[in-house]
Order: C-alpha cells, then sequence, then structure tokens
C-alpha cells in the first residue's frame, strides 16, 4: 500500500494527514501544536497563577487536579487565557513530551467534534498510523492512554489542551490514566459530572483599567502612532463601560476603530451609548471573518432547553440590577426549588451568576443583558412578558408589604408570616431596594399608578430613615403623580407628606415647607385630623431648618395638640421630639428635656424602638447642654444600643457622636476618642463626607486634650479639608478655630506662624457621607 491522503471531518474541523502504508514511512508527529498565544494579555494575573499551579509538575498537593476546566461567557476570553497559560507551562520545560491541542467547537451550529474524532486526532498527532488505529472508540481510548503511560514512564510529560468543550462526554475519553499529565479545558459551561474530577477557573469581565489597556494595546498594535487613545481618554472609557468589559467586545471596538482611523473614539462611545442598538453596533465584518458579540451569544442560548429558555428571556423583565430566586420564581410560576435548578443551569451555561455564590441572587452581565431583553421582546407574545412582569411586582408589593410590617416594630407585633424576625426583613428590604426602587419606576412609566402607591408607602419610611434621599425623593413625586392620576387625594396626602420629609433632609427647605402645607390643605379638605397633625409636624421641622424658629414651635405645638387630641400617640410622641429639638435649638433646655422625656416614653411604650433611639438621642443633647453629664451619656447609651440591635448604621453614629461629645465633657477623653473613632469608621462606611468631617473635628478635640497633638492636628486639617470642599463655611470657621488650638497646644505656634515656618498648606484630603437622625453638637 503507498502513500494515502486523507481529510477527515468533524463539525467544522478538518484534519489532513498524510498516511503511509506499513513500513512505507515514519508516521508525522504534531507534539508542539498549540496556536499562537495571543500577544497581549491584561487582567488575568490571579487566573494566570492558578493554572500554573495546577499545570506545575512539582506541586504534589492531593488537591492538584488533573485536568482544570476554563469556564466562562461567550466572548470573554477563556482561550486566550488557556494559550498563554499552556505557552507559559511549556516555555517552563514542564511538558517535555510536548503539547497537543484539539478544538472541540462544541458550540458550532454545524455541530461539535465528537469524542472518538478528537481522540483519533490526538493519537495521529501523538504519531499512531491511520492503519494502526483501533476501529471503536473504547479501543482508541485504550491505545490513547496506553500511549500516554509509555511516555510517562520515559518522563515524556504531556499537555492536552481541549478548546471549546461544551459537554463532558466531549472530553471525558482524552482524561490521562494517571497523575502525569495534564488537561487543560475551555469552556461555556461548568462542565461538572461525578466522573469528571476538573477544577474550574471561572473567567469573569475585565476590571474597567485593563479593559481600556486591552483596546489600547490593540490600537496601538495596529497603529503605534494612533492619537486618539491618548486624546481621548474619557470616551475610551465610555466605550468600554459600554462593552461590559468583555474582552471580545474590546476587540471588535479596537476593529472598528482600526478600520476607520478618522473616526473619533468619542462618536463610537455615542453609537454605542444606545442600549437599542449596542448589539448591533458590536459587530465587525470583512472579507475573510466576521465577529459580532450577539452571534457569539446565540450559541449559547441555543443549546438551553425551552424551560431555561424561557426563564433566560424573562429574567431581562426585571427592572433592578439583579434578581432573588423567589423574584425568579415569580416570573415564571414555578416553585422556588424548581426556579433555583433552572437558574444553576444557566449559571452553568455560563449566561448567568450567583453573585455572592450562596446569596440566591443572580446577575447577568451588561450585554448578556441586552441580550435577554432582545429575546424576550421578540418573544413577548409567546411568553406572556407582561403577566410575567404583573406577577413580579405583585411579589415585590406583598414581599415589601411584609418586610415594612416588621420594620415598623421592633418587637414582634407583626403578624407578616414572610420573615423570621426583624433582622430578615431588613435584611431584604437592603439587598432589594435598587430592585424596589427601579420597580417604582418601571410601574410608573408602564400605567400601573396603584403598584407605584402601594411600593411608595411601604418603601417612604426605610428610605428615610435609611438615608437614601434621593430615591426616597424620585419615589416620592412618583407616588404624588400616580395619586393624581386616580384622583385618589388621601394617598396624594400621604405621598407629599413623605416627600416633604425626605426634601428637608437634603436641605431643599422651601420645597419641603412648600410641599408639607399642600398635604396639610388636602388633609383639611379631607377633614383628616390624624394625617393633619403628621403634617404639621412635618411642616414644624421644615419651618426650624428656615430658621423660622418661633413659628416651627408653634406649628410643632399644634401638632402636639392634634395628636393628642384624636389619640394618635405616635403622631404626639413625633411632634413631641420635633418640638424638643425646636426648644434646644432656642436653648429652651428645660422644656426641651421634658418634651424629648414624654416623647421616649411614648416610643418606649409602643416598643417602636427606632423612633425611641432618636428621641434619647436630642434628650441626651439637651442633658447635656443643663450639665447633667451622667444622664446624658446614659440617655445616648441607651440610643446607641438600640441603633446596634436594629442594624442602624447611620443612627449608631448620630448616638456615638453625642455619646463622645458627652464622655468629653465628663473628661473621659479616652471613651470619647474610641466614640468619635466608631463614628467616623461609621460615617466613611456609608460615605456621609459631612458626618465624617464633623467626627473628624470631634475626634480631633478629644485627642488635644490627651495631649497627641498630631494626630489632633491631622484630624482638624481632614475635617477642615472636607467642610471647605463642600463649602461649608459656617462649620468650617469653627473647624480651623480648633485646629488653630491643636497647633497653639501642640507647637506654641498659632497657625499661621506654624503654616509661615514649616511652608506646609491645609491639605486638601478627600474621604465619605450620611446625615443623621437627630442633631449631634461639638464639644464644647
Amino acid at each position: 500500500m503507498g502513500e494515502a491522503h486523507i481529510s477527515q471531518v468533524g463539525g467544522d474541523q478538518y484534519v489532513e494527514q498524510h498516511v503511509y502504508g506499513p513500513g512505507a514511512g515514519p508516521a508525522p508527529l504534531a507534539l508542539n501544536g498549540l496556536p499562537a498565544a495571543p500577544t497581549d494579555l491584561v487582567g488575568r494575573q490571579d487566573q494566570v497563577q492558578e493554572l500554573l499551579d495546577l499545570l506545575d509538575p512539582t506541586q504534589r498537593r492531593a488537591s492538584t487536579a488533573t485536568i482544570s476546566v476554563v469556564v466562562g461567557l461567550a466572548g470573554i476570553g477563556k482561550t486566550a487565557l488557556a494559550l498563554h497559560v499552556a505557552h507559559e507551562a511549556v516555555a517552563r520545560g514542564w511538558f517535555p513530551g510536548g503539547a497537543l491541542f484539539v478544538p472541540l467547537r462544541g458550540y458550532d451550529p454545524v455541530g461539535p467534534v465528537r469524542a472518538d474524532q478528537a481522540l483519533g486526532s490526538l493519537l495521529r498527532a501523538l504519531g499512531v498510523r491511520d492503519t494502526d488505529l483501533p476501529s471503536t472508540s473504547e479501543g482508541q481510548a485504550a491505545l490513547y492512554r496506553s500511549e500516554l503511560a509509555h511516555r510517562a514512564t520515559r518522563g515524556e510529560r504531556i499537555l492536552v489542551m481541549a478548546d471549546d468543550a461544551a459537554t463532558t462526554a466531549q472530553v471525558q475519553l482524552l482524561i490521562p490514566a494517571g497523575p502525569v499529565h495534564r488537561v487543560l479545558v475551555t469552556s461555556r459551561d461548568m462542565l461538572v459530572s461525578p466522573t469528571f474530577p476538573a477544577r474550574l477557573t471561572r473567567v469573569d469581565e475585565l476590571a474597567l483599567k485593563d479593559a481600556i489597556a486591552m483596546t489600547i494595546a490593540a490600537l496601538l498594535r495596529a497603529r503605534p502612532y494612533d492619537p486618539r487613545a491618548g486624546r481621548e481618554p474619557d470616551a475610551l472609557a465610555q466605550v468600554a463601560v459600554h462593552c461590559g468589559r468583555l474582552p471580545l467586545a474590546l476587540q471588535i471596538v479596537a476593529a472598528l476603530l482600526t478600520a476607520d482611523p478618522g473616526l473619533p473614539i468619542a462618536t463610537l462611545a455615542s453609537d454605542l451609548a444606545d442600549t437599542r442598538t449596542r448589539l448591533e453596533a458590536l459587530q465587525y465584518d470583512d472579507n475573510e471573518q466576521s465577529l459580532a458579540v450577539r452571534a457569539a451569544f446565540d450559541l449559547s442560548y441555543r443549546r438551553l432547553r425551552p424551560q431555561q429558555a424561557r426563564l433566560f428571556r424573562l429574567l431581562s423583565a426585571n427592572p433592578g440590577p439583579d434578581l432573588a430566586t423567589d423574584g425568579a420564581a415569580a416570573l415564571i410560576c414555578q416553585s422556588v426549588r424548581q426556579t433555583r435548578g433552572i437558574l444553576s443551569a444557566l449559571t452553568q451555561a455560563s449566561l448567568l451568576n450567583e453573585q455572592p455564590t450562596g446569596s440566591d441572587r443572580w446577575r447577568m452581565h451588561d450585554l448578556i443583558r441586552l441580550y435577554s431583553a432582545e429575546l424576550g421582546i421578540r418573544s413577548a407574545g409567546k411568553d406572556r412578558r407582561g403577566k410575567a412582569v404583573d406577577r413580579l411586582l405583585d411579589h415585590y408589593c406583598a414581599t415589601a408589604d411584609a418586610a415594612t410590617d416588621h420594620y415598623k416594630w421592633s418587637q414582634g407585633q407583626t403578624a407578616a408570616p414572610r420573615f423570621t424576625d426583624r433582622h430578615n426583613a431588613v435584611a431584604w428590604l437592603v439587598h432589594e431596594r435598587p430592585n424596589l426602587v427601579s420597580a417604582t419606576s418601571l410601574a410608573a412609566a408602564t400605567g400601573r399608578p396603584r403598584t407605584v402607591l402601594v411600593l411608595a408607602s411601604c418603601l417612604a419610611r426605610f428610605l428615610n430613615e435609611r438615608r437614601h434621599f434621593d430615591d426616597a425623593i424620585a419615589i416620592g413625586r412618583s407616588a404624588v403623580t400616580a395619586a393624581q392620576q386616580i384622583r385618589d387625594r388621601y394617598n396624594e396626602g400621604h405621598a407629599l407628606n413623605s416627600l416633604s420629609r425626605s426634601l428637608l433632609e437634603v436641605r431643599r427647605i422651601e420645597e419641603a415647607v412648600a410641599t408639607s402645607r399642600q398635604a396639610i390643605d388636602i388633609y383639611r379638605d379631607l377633614k383628616d385630623r390624624e394625617d393633619e397633625g403628621i403634617a404639621l409636624k412635618n411642616l414644624g421641622s421644615a419651618l426650624g431648618a428656615a430658621g423660622r424658629t418661633e413659628e416651627a414651635i408653634a406649628t410643632c405645638q399644634q401638632a402636639v395638640d392634634i395628636c393628642r387630641k384624636v389619640g394618635l400617640h405616635q403622631g404626639e410622641g413625633q411632634a413631641l421630639n420635633s418640638l424638643g429639638a425646636m426648644l434646644l435649638g432656642v436653648g429652651r433646655f428645660e422644656e426641651a428635656i421634658a418634651s424629648c422625656q414624654h416623647a421616649v416614653d411614648i416610643f418606649i411604650d409602643l416598643t417602636d424602638r427606632h423612633r425611641a433611639s432618636a428621641a434619647l438621642n436630642n434628650l441626651g443633647l439637651a442633658l447635656l447642654e443643663v450639665g447633667r453629664f451622667e444622664e446624658a451619656i446614659a440617655s445616648c447609651q441607651h440610643a446607641v444600643d438600640i441603633c446596634i440591635d436594629l442594624t442602624d448604621r447611620p443612627g449608631e453614629a448620630t448616638a456615638s457622636s453625642n455619646l463622645g461629645n458627652a464622655l468629653y465633657e465628663l473628661g473621659r477623653f479616652n471613651e470619647a476618642v474610641s466614640s468619635h473613632q466608631r463614628v467616623l469608621a461609621i460615617r466613611r462606611e456609608v460615605d456621609d463626607r459631612h458626618g465624617e468631617a464633623e467626627a473628624l473635628n470631634n475626634l480631633g478635640s478629644a485627642l488635644r486634650r490627651l495631649r497627641r497633638f498630631d494626630e489632633a492636628r491631622n484630624a482638624h486639617q481632614q475635617a477642615v479639608a472636607i467642610f471647605r470642599d463642600l463649602g461649608d463655611r459656617d462649620c468650617e470657621g469653627p473647624a480651623l478655630n480648633d485646629l488653630d488650638l491643636a497647633i497653639e497646644e501642640g507647637t506654641g505656634w498659632g497657625r499661621r506662624v506654624w503654616r509661615a515656618v514649616t511652608g506646609r498648606q491645609i491639605p486638601q484630603i478627600r474621604p465619605s457621607t450620611a446625615d443623621s437622625d437627630s442633631p449631634s453638637t461639638p464639644p464644647g
């Protein structure tokens, strides 16, 4: 038998071999068959190191795996990472027997390479002639293992890279029998099976700086002097964000910019900004190839089972950034357990992530979400998408109502069965807040005013007390409009009342006054004395903030009288607390103490611990002003304890600040320092820059009394810098005076002399923000 030329086809894989007859010549070897490594690999250092550790033959740990699977979304850069690692491992001399590469094309619409086809290709690369190939896949697998075992005895360690596997069956037969050789697999699916003991390495989107670096590298590789990247850094960052930091999308963008050297990056960023056409824009065609993000996603989507595909299409109906399992169950009208199984399947297909693992919360990549939305719109009739949205919004309304029931009452007065306790309910509200706010906007935009009113009613107190004022204002305005649409004057008054509180918190005082007056007018028209009393309390607070103190005190007293007359004890407590704050502000301390103490008693009797903590705070301040320091400390400590128990971090910061100031007045400076340090940590945690500056200034004063002058000066400098950055001249002046004291006491110089001698300016330091439920004062 002479020489023959054979073309073997597997899917769209063509493997050409020259085959010689027995004894006619040596069989060809292809022991270094890796494709070229990527020119630039950025942002994958951790995954590179993880994979190298797994391939390293000197690692003899029990956890070292023979099979490593690189898994991730289509276009995420799995093959590039695997090739980089494979070339690095070969360069280090770890695989003297060679590196074999087999493309499995697991997602190709023509069809994947079968396991027996892959085996045949690898055996030929190992030097086995066609005439020596066994006729069955079992025989070929046995020969493959035998060949690898033979090379292992000679120290010829081999790396096998199987690219783009779709199932464990495609690579099962490629596993070596012993621990010497290594197999490196890439897949969009998590290849998990009891008989496939692989180590999974997940690849996610690039960090923003790495996405930008990747795009720049691709641009400069084609045109080293391309000026656009250096000239338009902001536009380049926008492009990277619009691409979801997905390497495939970034490659397409770089190709588009390279093909049109006159195209400004800002123009491309503008094209990609439109979510309706973004996937269409992320496509590049030339005579040789076509790259498209949508096409890559199509290949993964087509492999889904019908139920999985339906949920995938509906997931984009959720308006928020992620979705809990029970929310997804509402979308498809299935049990939570069944839904989690479907979500898990989508995660295994890299179309979804559970973030963090075990949280029961699921998130899509930005571009996958757009793709899901496109499919959802096309299949809206088949999926009954409108009904699915109704079910999701009903789920949010019902669960938010149950959570709010727990949130209002801190000691088990609720009958809502959905949550086991208040902490559980608060955790749900915290996690779902972005979804609930977005759901309210969706309901407003799609003509569901009653849903808007339900969600707004549930969220108003939570958003204000947790200091999400922008969200509270947006929802409040939507609720006012929704109530007007259906001519619901009662709920319009409620919405205006809630809105006024939020506006006051962000110091939009005149708007708060006007909004409160609108609510009062509505309640008077409706002859609703209870809600009129609450609205008067809000108006009093707004008038006090506007500096109209006497008017504010009279309004708060009117609110107290109305609430007391109609038997609205909670409203009476709120009005008394606001009245106490007004009296405190004008120096009527004994009256303030009586008013706040009465409010505390009411709230404790009602087991409304959250409002009790706010009243205790004001009581502590009033006691501090009249020199009753031990009582002030006890009151503030009680408020701190309640806030800690209720996991109310902003409230804890306010109460701890007042506690620190009371400790300062008693000369317990070490304890005051600890208290203000706790406040500072919380203010930074919640990104409250004004509160942070106050905490720094209070901390500096306590440190100064301990003669820790360098630390005190640094704290005051930071406080001054923040107040100046915020444009708060009223607070900047006292902070400068405190800085003067720290410098003078520590050096004997005044601030100006110190600055002249040292040549150092006050640094412009930029740290963090969140206001408090009740006022705090600096040490006197």
